[in-house]
């Protein structure tokens, strides 16, 4: 890989709630390079999302960086302040979030939220912040985007509010886009058009995108990379191709034969047996797939790090699929 836009580096986040500490990622570390889609992937509360806010430095008043880095070419987000961060946020690194109606502001024109983000990052005057804001709107595909402009979300569809997300969040030509679960509860023609965009922009620009999803089917299908996450730990990555065809972890194994194809039928689909383990428990297995894995060994109760299995591939396992192959 070339220079990484973004290196995470043993990110570790916990939450103090009521019910006790929930450890809920454990050194996480991953890069991704200019104009590269890496997803990604895994069930819900694998720590995907938290990844995505540690990132952006949105985490909620209960959650705690408790170690690592996360380095945006030159700057750690994790340690810029409050301030560096709210100038990087738009301008340099920008974020979809899943519900592209919440995530907008409910009592502002669509236009003038595009505008407040090129007034701030993208250069623009308050001359000329809404004829750029109309052309945003033009180039997400949005028809008759004058009139859509003095729209309020409440006024447009799931579709079009998520056009409007991509559209403020590429406003100022980011290095880095996250995109979490940018389709969902959308109809899979408007998932088709939305994913379409994403890449288009990023082709244009050479943006780097991070696709977080738990369809490893859309992953397959629009990432160059994968990683894949397991009640917060990084359990495997490696380019899309190579990880389908021969996955290491038995996590992702059971993740892709739990995942429905155009040529499968359902009768071939396989559960991911067991849940995942309590991130509030006074001591959590070093693996914490290990409990549901038919592969476990004595060595799992050690720590278990990812390391190199080929080229580009990495597995965090002492029991990996396939590795006498």
């Amino acid at each position: 890989m070339s220079e990484p836009v973004l290196a995470v580096e043993d990110l570790s986040v916990a939450f103090h709630t009521r019910a006790g500490v929930v450890r809920a990622l454990d050194r996480v570390g991953f890069a991704v390079a200019a104009g590269e889609t890496m997803a990604l992937v895994g069930e819900s509360g694998s720590g995907k999302s938290v990844t995505a806010y540690a990132i952006m430095g949105l985490l909620e008043a209960a959650g705690r960086i408790t170690g690592g880095r996360a380095v945006l070419r030159d700057t750690d987000l994790l340690a810029a302040s409050a301030w560096e961060l709210a100038r990087i946020r738009g301008r340099r690194i920008a974020m979809i979030f899943q519900n592209p109606r919440a995530a907008l502001n409910p009592i502002r024109a669509v236009g003038r939220q595009i505008a407040d983000v090129l007034l701030r990052h993208g250069g623009a005057t308050r001359f000329n912040a809404k004829n750029k804001a109309i052309e945003a709107l033009r180039a997400v595909g949005i028809p008759d985007p004058a009139r859509r402009a003095k729209a309020y979300p409440f006024e447009l569809s799931g579709g079009m509010c998520q056009r409007v997300m991509i559209a403020i969040a590429v406003a100022a030509r980011p290095e880095l886009l996250i995109a979490d679960e940018p389709t969902t509860g959308l109809d899979v023609t408007t998932q088709a058009v939305v994913m379409d965009l994403i890449k288009a922009m990023a082709s244009q620009t050479g943006m780097a995108t991070i696709l977080i999803t738990h369809d490893l089917a859309l992953a397959a299908e629009r990432a160059d990379r994968i990683a894949v996450m397991h009640a917060g730990h990084m359990v495997e990555a490696a380019e899309t191709a190579h990880l389908l065809a021969r996955p290491m972890h038995p996590y992702t194994a059971r993740l892709i034969a739990a995942t429905p194809t155009a040529a499968g039928s359902l009768d071939a689909l396989q559960s991911v047996p067991g849940g995942l383990p309590d991130l509030r428990a006074a001591t959590i297995p070093h693996c914490r797939y290990s409990a549901r894995c038919e592969r476990r060994l004595a060595a799992c109760d050690q720590v278990v790090a990812m390391r190199d299995q080929g080229p580009g591939h990495s597995v965090a396992c002492w029991n990996p699929l396939g590795l006498a192959a």
